[in-house]
């Protein structure tokens, strides 16, 4: 049985997460971790150790690249920290890749990352962690690609609260339209949430502080005939923080954070989704493991991510023009 090596690139919370994802694989290792902080890769390698005794760890991720020849690298850093790493990573000479989202806040940086991977032939693969949850995934395969609800018309995904962020989680909400849509978005309008009327691109923080970007309301228009509607409260609004509703000509779904309805003929229906014995970034880091070894397309593509990137860049530069609509892709020039 071929054995995996794979490098952490990012600590942190998330960084524990992908590695946890590689528990009990018998084909894969935890090879080696980087990050900036010492203190972070000091409990960082203190915390698995003991699993896995030659972890090797490093401040610099090429370094880390040079010398580990990794298979599989996961990218857990900030939110406008991914490119260069997944793009080196991709350039190594690695097999697969998982990359936090949003998969970039720029849309020169996601052109670039398509691209390496494309190039280098690496499997990348990007954490919307919906599609790594059962209810989720069960909605989308069984009850929208099954007809349940028939036709889907349109979909009305809502982000509240105080992190309600576009980038930082607002692409988990565009993401998810675009999942269920299961088509290329044609053209976006957008307004942004009062007091970033001139946020003409992306002034974040990497999703630290929620003052660093705004949330949007916005509606996407898709050539299959789906009509998308994100409608992003401000940071005083209330929750739930995450809904979506998908409608169709039958009837409709609609989908919290741990639970869904189906609603067909004034008839209301709780959708039990099906246990899984790992979700969410687990799931993601295992599947990777599984394609590099096996073949096969990730349920969360980058091509996927590249589009909920060119959306919410679209968003942006509607607001820039007055909130008018904005045809997609982005022209070269505005990337």
């Amino acid at each position: 049985m071929t054995s995996y090596r794979v490098g952490v690139i990012g600590c942190g919370g998330i960084g524990v997460e992908h590695a946890s994802g590689l528990l009990n694989l018998e084909n894969a290792t935890l090879s080696a971790a980087c990050d900036l902080e010492e203190s972070t890769l000091v409990d960082f390698r203190d915390r698995w150790q003991s699993e896995w005794p030659g972890l090797n760890t490093y401040s610099n991720h090429r370094d880390m690249l040079a010398k580990e020849d990794l298979d599989i690298v996961t990218v857990a850093t900030s939110d406008h920290m991914h490119a260069d790493l997944v793009v080196d990573a991709a350039n190594a000479g690695v097999k697969g890749i998982f990359c936090e989202k949003p998969l970039a806040t720029n849309l020169a940086d996601a052109d670039r990352m398509v691209y390496a991977a494309e190039r280098n032939g690496a499997i990348l693969s990007v954490d919307h962690t919906r599609r790594f949850q059962p209810l989720w995934r069960h909605v989308k395969e069984k009850i929208v690609d099954g007809g349940e609800i028939g036709s889907v018309q349109q979909i009305v995904a809502a982000l509240n609260g105080p992190r309600s962020m576009l980038f930082r989680n607002g692409t988990h909400l565009v993401d998810s339209i675009c999942y269920y849509a299961d088509s290329e978005p044609d053209w976006v309008f957008a307004e942004l949430e009062a007091g970033y009327e001139d946020y003409a691109e992306y002034r974040g923080d990497g999703g630290h502080d929620p003052a660093t970007e705004p949330s949007a309301s916005g509606y996407i228009h898709f050539a299959n005939g789906v009509r998308g509607f994100f409608a992003g409260g401000s940071k005083a609004s209330a929750g739930p923080k995450f809904k979506c509703e998908i409608v169709g000509t039958t009837g409709s779904v609609e989908i919290g954070r741990v639970n869904a309805l189906l609603v067909r003929d004034r008839e209301r229906e709780e959708i039990q989704a099906p246990e899984w014995p790992v979700s969410g970034i687990r799931a993601g880091v295992q599947e990777l493991v599984r394609l590099v070894d096996s073949g096969g397309q990730p349920v969360s593509p980058a091509k996927d991510a590249h589009r909920v990137v060119e959306i919410m860049i679209g968003f942006l530069e509607s607001q820039r023009l007055g909130n008018v609509r904005v045809d997609l892709p982005i022209p070269l020039e505005r990337r």
